[in-house]
């Protein structure tokens, strides 16, 4: 059988768009000869609508959007994601499901088993797990559709405490019992970096462990902090990937189950740096294009962070788009300046100098009555950190620019910045990035030619604050700290987990104490690119208040 694979961007509850490239790529497949085509999961309003999924209008245009679909599935079958409502009295009002469309109308509907209750996903909130196991007959082969779930059923890795209490059944099985020939597998998975080679290997195992092959189709493209990165696969059923798709883009293939040979096709091999790169600039554009904003601005301060901002943000948006401003201080370096100047020229990006010595004296004077008897301490630095945040959100006002922010990871975690200062914007680049992987991103864009000025990436990091700074001076070495944070923010390990691998006893508390006392300041934070599997926002839920255990 000839099966299209449609990987697509969707947008959620653009209803139209979406069903606009699904009629596109419905006939597309049919004028090449393709007998089904399959979508991703929620394809027809986008993933995930979250309490959207609530409201009676919204489920209505869902459900109208496949009816519409169908009617050009004629001399063509297609599997399209979206709700459908629960017909029993009993359970949630909704299931997420596979509609079969074939003839101009739909055939049979398929729901998803395993609902996700993890990290980002909250599918339980909104659906009823399905119970009913049917195949799909066409043209002479028996398929079997799943929703993603045999991405991840019985994998510890994607929760502390694994599947194996949550559900008793395991879809994948069930269906190999009445023996199909196919497995086809709609996805909604997103990108995390440190997990994608793990999505990868279970759906081979899985194909390897019955013998089957598998089709899986994933969405590709932002949905606000989500980042989806396609990747779609047609596994054999020894487990071997035959043909893969692209990576971060839209992708259309199609494959021929009887003529394996014909199929082959595999993405070249890439960094993980790489992909995060890939992501990140995914990311912004998709976010900027689906809420209908096209200029951006920043603080080019001349530090890393800012530098490699202001690269992601050029490459998704373009340098016209781009405003940023330089804020120097009494404390700035001239080689800080200098170095910001360059960058912003290498990508010709429009930039301006705004000297802030004179706005901050005016704080300091204005509250000296106030503050009298007492010394300068972080108080004062932090002025200067929100005098700049005050004039970039003017910037933004004055000429609709979305505010990226620049903090990272690491200094997310511990609560190295300053709320209503540098922790300002409408959307964080980089705030699922550890700061030592800030740094080989740096390189990365430069491996072909300097366009981070190099002091930029060999200075030591300074948030220039006061004279002669460091963030060595507060923190640990970053090799270190990043060490410490992802096992126990990604891992989840307890303290005295990872003080037995080695790490110095005070250094681990004292870094946990930090990461669990600033959880107020993240909670203030703009939405953050996910690209690890466990970012702050969301997919982190912690209490404001609680006293944490060490």
């Amino acid at each position: 059988m000839k099966i299209a694979l449609a990987q697509l961007n969707f947008h959620i509850g653009n209803f139209e768009a979406n069903r606009d490239q699904i009629i596109h790529a419905i006939e597309k497949a049919k004028e090449q000869g393709a007998e089904l085509v399959v979508f991703s999961e929620l394809a027809v309003c986008g993933y995930y609508p979250n309490d959207l999924l609530e409201r009676r209008e919204f489920i209505d245009q869902c459900i109208d959007s496949v009816h519409r679909i169908a009617i050009h599935c004629q001399g063509i079958a297609a599997l399209v994601g979206a709700p459908s409502i629960n017909s029993s009295p009993n359970g949630k009002m909704l299931f997420n499901s596979a509609y079969f469309l074939k003839d101009g109308k739909i055939e049979s509907v398929h729901s998803k088993t395993l609902l996700p209750t993890y990290d980002i996903f909250d599918e339980y909130r909104h659906f009823e797990p399905n119970k009913e196991f049917n195949l799909i007959e066409l043209n002479g082969l028996k398929l079997a559709v799943t929703i993603c779930e045999d991405l991840w059923f019985n994998q510890p890795v994607f929760s502390t405490f694994g599947r194996e209490n949550l559900y008793s059944v395991c879809p994948v099985a069930e269906y190999c019992r009445q023996n199909p020939d196919l497995i086809i597998n709609l996805s909604a998975s997103p990108f995390s970096y440190n997990q994608a080679k793990l999505r990868k290997e279970i759906l081979l195992d899985n194909a390897k462990n019955y013998k089957i092959p598998i089709i899986y189709v994933n969405q590709v493209g932002a949905q606000t902090e989500l980042i989806f990165d396609g990747g779609s696969l047609f596994v054999d059923q020894d487990g071997k990937v035959v043909r893969e798709m692209a990576y971060f883009s839209p992708d259309f293939a199609i494959i021929d189950t009887a003529d394996q040979t014909s199929n082959h096709k595999i993405q070249p091999a890439t960094t993980t740096i790489a992909t995060i790169h890939d992501a990140l600039v995914l990311g912004i554009s998709d976010y900027f294009r689906k809420t209908g904003f096209k200029s951006a601005t920043l603080g080019l301060s001349g530090g890393i962070d800012s530098a490699v901002t202001l690269v992601l943000a050029e490459r998704a948006l373009g340098a016209a788009n781009i405003q940023v401003l330089l804020m120097p201080s009494k404390y700035s370096s001239d080689h800080s300046v200098d170095d910001a100047v360059k960058l912003a020229e290498n990508l010709g990006v429009r930039y301006d100098i705004v000297k802030i010595h004179e706005i901050v004296d005016a704080f300091d004077s204005t509250l000296a009555t106030v503050f009298k008897g007492t010394v300068p301490d972080l108080t004062e630095e932090n002025i200067q950190a929100r005098v700049r945040g005050t004039l970039l959100m003017g910037l933004s006002n004055k000429f609709g620019h979305i505010l990226l922010n620049t903090s990272n990871k690491s200094e997310s975690a511990v609560g190295y910045g300053t709320l209503y200062g540098d922790m300002n914007g409408g959307l964080s680049v980089l705030g699922d990035v550890y700061k030592t992987d800030v740094f080989e991103m740096a390189r990365y864009i430069n491996r072909d030619e300097e366009i981070i000025p190099l002091n930029t990436i060999q200075k030591p990091p300074s948030a220039e604050l006061r004279p002669d700074q460091k963030d060595s001076d507060s923190l640990p070495d970053y090799e270190i700290l990043d060490k410490i944070l992802f096992d126990y923010i990604e891992l989840a390990k307890s303290p005295a987990e990872i003080i037995a691998m080695g790490f110095d006893e005070a250094t681990v508390h004292r870094t946990v104490l930090m990461v669990n006392r600033n959880e107020y300041k993240r909670f203030q934070t703009p939405p953050i690119l996910r690209v690890s599997s466990k970012a702050f926002g969301f997919g982190r839920k912690m209490p404001l208040v609680a006293k944490y255990a060490l």
